[in-house]
């Protein structure tokens, strides 16, 4: 069960599961998660993809995300993979999710029920080698100006939230970085 993803139709109902690469190659919509983690600075930590990741390989993004198994909790499932990846553990609070698809030169597609995820932790992450190529700590206004500017430096599901989720942490949060 663990190479499974949840199907799940446009109002995110589980409809059954199926293997993970054969999900992203029919681009079946299925439940992910992505989790930003910010320090006390109000900086993000940002992960580069592995060089050996299916897709978008040694491309910047959130601090993590995956997918929950079948029959786990989408909260629970992200608790797991930050520890799993990034050695690190937040009280994550959820946000939004939102659905995109979109396809890579390797003929994968995602296709994606995403539960967006945001905690503040001060650990020093231990990341996962195969996972995480590099990590840094990075300011928003940086980040939403370097989308701009180098696009093909992210993954697409990271420019398509990212606005999201500096809109949707309430104000009183990101004044108190």
């Amino acid at each position: 069960m663990k190479n499974r993803v949840i199907l799940v139709d446009q109002n995110d109902k589980p409809l059954g599961t199926m293997e993970k690469m054969e999900a992203h190659v029919k681009g079946a919509l299925h439940r992910a998660f992505s989790i930003f983690i910010f320090n006390s600075k109000g900086e993000v930590l940002l992960q580069k993809r592995a060089a050996d990741k299916y897709h978008s390989a040694r491309l910047w993004t959130n601090t993590c995300c995956s997918h929950p198994m079948p029959e786990e909790d989408t909260t629970v499932a992200a608790h797991r993979r930050l520890n799993e990846e990034m050695k690190l553990s937040a009280d994550l609070v959820p946000l939004f999710k939102f659905k995109y698809f979109a396809s890579f030169d390797n003929n994968l597609n995602e296709h994606e029920m995403d539960h967006v995820y945001y905690g503040i932790s001060d650990e020093i992450p231990q990341p996962d080698p195969t996972e995480v190529e590099e990590w840094k700590y990075e300011n928003i206004s940086f980040i939403q100006e370097d989308i701009i500017n180098n696009p093909d430096l992210y993954t697409e599901w990271f420019k398509i939230c990212f606005d999201d989720l500096v809109a949707s942490i309430p104000e009183n949060q990101l004044k108190s970085f």
